[in-house]
C-alpha cells in the first residue's frame, strides 16, 4: 500500500476514524495516531477549511488517545494487583461445614432369584405317555397325579406275579395240612412258606414298577413348561417338565472382596437390612435375610455370591427373575458433605477447607460410601471444618477470600448437584 502524504491523511481523516475497520484502514489509522506529528501543528495550507481543521477528527483523536491510556493504567493496576498475590473474584464464594450425623448406608447389587426347591421331573421308566394331568403354571399339592406313562408290560409283569404268589400260597397250605397230619415234616413247611415270601416280594416290586408309570409331585409347587406332549414316546429319564416350591425365595447376588472383608468385621453385621428391589422400582413387601455365602471366590471377577433369603407367601416372586438386593445399615455420626464440594484430580477426592485467617488449603479425603448428591467422609474432614461449598473453580490453594457462609442442614435439604 502507498503512504499516502500528509494533507492527503488530514482530508481522509474523517473518513478513518468513522468507516468500519479492515486491515489497510487500521493500519492507516495507527499511522496517523501514533505519530509524532500532532495535527495542530500542521501548516494552514494543509487543512483545507483553514486552521477550524475538523473538530471531529480532532476530538475522536484525543478520546481514541485517552482510551488507550486509561486502558494501559488498568492493566498496569491488575498486573501490581497478581503480583501482590491477589485474586479476582467473578462471583460470591459460599462455604459450609460438614455435617455429623446417623446415616442409613444402602449398597446395591443386581441379583438373581431362584426357587429355594426347584427340580426337573423325569420318567422313571419308559413308554407312551398315555396320560397329562396338570396344565402349565398350575399349582399342585404333594402327591398329586402329573402324568401317567402306559403300563402295559409292567401290568402283565404284576399280574404274572400275583399268580406266582397265588400257587406258592396254596402250596404252603397243603404242606401245612400235611404236616398237621404227620406226612411231612417241619422242614418242609419253611420251604412252603419262604417260597410264598419270594413270590410276594416278587409281587411288591411289580406294583413298583407300575407305580413308576405315574409321575406325582413330591411336594408343593408350580409346574413349569411341558416338555412332552399326549402319545409321545418316553424313554426313561426323560424330562417332562419341572416343578418350583416358591413359598421361600433365594436372591444370589456377588459381592466384591473388599466389601465381603468389610462385611464379615462388622460386629453388627446380624442387623444389616435385607430388601428387594423388584423390577418395576417396588419394593418387595418382604424383608429378607443373609442366609448363605458361598465357600469360594470367582477368581475371573474377585467376587463370592451372597444369598439372601425372603418368604414369598403371595407367590408374587418366581423362578428365574431378577432384581436388585438393598443391604442397609445405620452409620452413627457419619461425616457428610455435598458432592459438589469436592473435585477430583488422578482419581483422588479433594476439598478446599477455609482457615481461621480466611485462607483456602486443599485437602485430600476419603470417600466411605457414595448416596445421592452426598459423601459419606472416612477420613480428611470433621464437623469443625469450613469448606468452600461454591466457587471451587475460583480459588486457589493458599488464596484469601471473602466468603457468605451458608447453614449445612439448610445446604443438605437443597442438593441436587454432584461434584464438579
Amino acid at each position: 500500500m502507498q503512504t499516502p502524504t500528509l494533507p492527503a491523511i488530514t482530508l481522509m481523516l474523517p473518513l478513518i476514524l468513522c468507516v468500519p475497520a479492515c486491515d489497510d484502514v487500521v493500519a492507516l489509522r495507527d499511522t496517523v495516531l501514533h505519530s509524532g506529528t500532532q495535527l495542530a501543528d500542521l501548516p494552514s495550507s494543509t487543512h483545507p477549511h483553514g486552521a477550524a481543521s475538523h473538530p471531529t477528527a480532532h476530538a475522536a483523536a484525543h478520546a481514541d488517545a485517552g482510551h488507550a491510556e486509561d486502558s494501559h493504567q488498568t492493566s498496569e493496576h491488575d498486573s501490581e494487583a497478581h503480583a501482590e498475590g491477589g485474586h479476582h473474584v467473578a462471583h460470591k464464594i459460599i462455604v459450609t461445614s460438614p455435617v455429623a450425623k446417623d446415616v442409613v448406608s444402602t449398597q446395591q447389587y443386581v441379583c438373581q432369584i431362584h426357587s429355594w426347591r426347584h427340580i426337573e421331573v423325569k420318567a422313571l421308566e419308559g413308554g407312551y405317555l398315555e396320560r397329562i394331568a396338570v396344565n402349565e403354571g398350575q399349582a399342585v399339592k404333594q402327591g398329586d397325579l402329573l402324568f401317567k406313562i402306559l403300563p402295559t408290560l409292567y401290568q402283565a409283569r404284576l399280574e404274572s406275579d400275583q399268580a406266582e404268589a397265588q400257587l406258592a400260597q396254596i402250596e404252603l397250605q397243603n404242606t401245612e395240612r400235611l404236616y398237621h397230619q404227620n406226612i411231612v415234616a417241619m422242614p418242609e413247611v419253611a420251604l412252603a412258606r419262604a417260597k410264598l415270601a419270594k413270590a410276594q416280594a416278587k409281587v411288591n416290586l411289580a406294583l413298583a414298577e407300575l407305580d413308576f408309570a405315574n409321575v406325582k409331585a413330591p411336594f408343593d409347587g408350580i409346574v413349569d413348561k411341558q416338555y412332552e406332549q399326549l402319545g409321545s414316546l418316553i424313554e426313561e429319564g426323560a424330562m417332562l417338565t419341572t416343578l418350583s416350591d416358591n413359598s421361600v425365595m433365594w436372591a444370589y447376588f456377588n459381592v466384591p472382596e473388599a466389601r465381603y472383608l468389610a462385611y464379615q468385621a462388622d460386629p453388627n453385621k446380624d442387623d444389616v437390612k435385607v430388601e428387594l428391589l423388584l423390577a418395576d422400582g417396588n419394593k418387595f413387601s418382604q424383608v429378607g435375610r443373609i442366609g448363605a455365602i458361598e465357600a469360594d471366590f470367582n477368581n475371573e471377577t474377585g467376587n463370592i455370591a451372597f444369598r439372601g433369603d425372603f418368604p414369598n407367601p403371595s407367590h408374587l416372586l418366581r423362578h428365574g427373575q431378577t432384581g436388585t438386593v438393598l443391604l442397609s445399615r445405620v452409620i452413627n455420626g457419619a461425616v457428610v458433605i455435598p458432592q459438589r464440594a469436592t473435585y477430583e484430580i488422578l482419581a483422588k477426592k479433594y476439598a478446599f477447607v477455609v482457615d481461621d485467617d480466611n485462607v483456602v488449603h486443599q485437602r485430600e479425603i476419603t470417600i466411605q460410601s457414595e448416596q445421592d448428591d452426598i459423601f459419606l467422609i472416612k477420613e480428611g474432614l470433621s464437623a469443625t471444618d469450613k469448606i468452600v461449598l461454591e466457587g471451587i473453580r475460583q480459588v486457589r490453594d493458599g488464596d484469601r477470600v471473602e466468603y457468605e457462609f451458608q447453614d449445612p442442614e439448610d445446604v443438605l435439604r437443597n442438593l441436587k448437584h454432584h461434584a464438579e
